[in-house]
């Protein structure tokens, strides 16, 4: 299996030929907040048979990133969620196929197994929005099995709850100068990788996108989560192999199954 990191919480991930990208964000500028480090992703970063949706920040499920889709790829949403953002609709006319999962399900993408699993994370579209879809993370299972958390901060029961899993890719800061509850940072992060213990981690959602005029702001918040990360991972989990990779940059993680 291969994993791509394009930025944020995008990542490609290619299993036993099947190709899954996670919450794809292509834009230079979104709201008050700028792509600071990397080129957005390639037209080629588009191309999957499936897309995973972790939760309804416009961050995490951004419909312009979505409508680059090729007509036909299968789209995974937390359940609820076309009736908090209609826009979703319009994808499906327009070709996605749209499929609302709730923590516990499982559907199969050409002939691999996708789980959805629970996450400690706000996930409404609007900070004052109804509470219509729940935060999720999801395991895909095929040659390896690899848990993308979307964004979530450490639960009891995380690592029942997730399962034994090969490759984590793990959100270790944000966009912002400081994090609320329901996030991982660094430090966190670590500790997670230590409750779930794979062969394999790349740190994700960092070190991509900044508040417009806010560069000097606690500027360590935006630069140095990848690195707090492999510090402490080798500190709480030193039997796991951390890949910290650049923006666009891609990694076969070694896993035995």
């Amino acid at each position: 299996m291969e994993v791509t990191w394009w930025g944020h919480a995008t990542c490609t991930v290619e299993d036993s030929g099947v190709r899954f990208l996670t919450d794809p964000l292509f834009a230079r500028r979104l709201a008050h907040l700028r792509r600071r480090r990397g080129a957005p992703p390639p037209p080629e970063a588009a191309t999957a048979d499936a897309v995973l949706v972790s939760h309804l920040h416009s961050d995490h499920l951004h419909l312009p990133s979505l409508a680059r889709l090729a007509p036909g790829t299968r789209l995974l949403v937390p359940r609820g969620a076309p009736a908090a953002v209609p826009g979703l609709r319009r994808l499906e006319r327009a070709g996605l196929r749209l499929t609302e999962v709730a923590a516990g399900d499982e559907v199969t993408v050409e002939g691999l197994t996708v789980r959805a699993v629970p996450a400690l994370h706000d996930g409404r579209r609007l900070p004052v929005g109804p509470r219509r879809a729940p935060a999720l993370g999801y395991v895909v299972e095929g040659g390896a099995r690899t848990y993308f958390a979307g964004d979530t901060g450490l639960f009891d029961g995380m690592a029942e709850a997730v399962g034994p899993v090969d490759v984590a890719l793990l959100p270790v800061g944000g966009w912002g100068p400081y994090l609320g509850p329901g996030h991982l940072d660094a430090g966190r992060a670590a500790e997670a990788l230590a409750e779930l213990s794979p062969a394999a981690a790349v740190p994700v959602h960092y070190g991509t996108y900044w508040p417009i005029g806010l560069d000097g702001v606690r500027p360590h918040e935006f630069h140095s989560p990848g690195d707090e990360f492999v510090r402490h991972a080798a500190r709480l989990a030193p039997k796991v192999t951390v890949h910290l990779l650049g923006h666009g940059e891609r990694v076969r993680p070694e896993v035995a199954r």
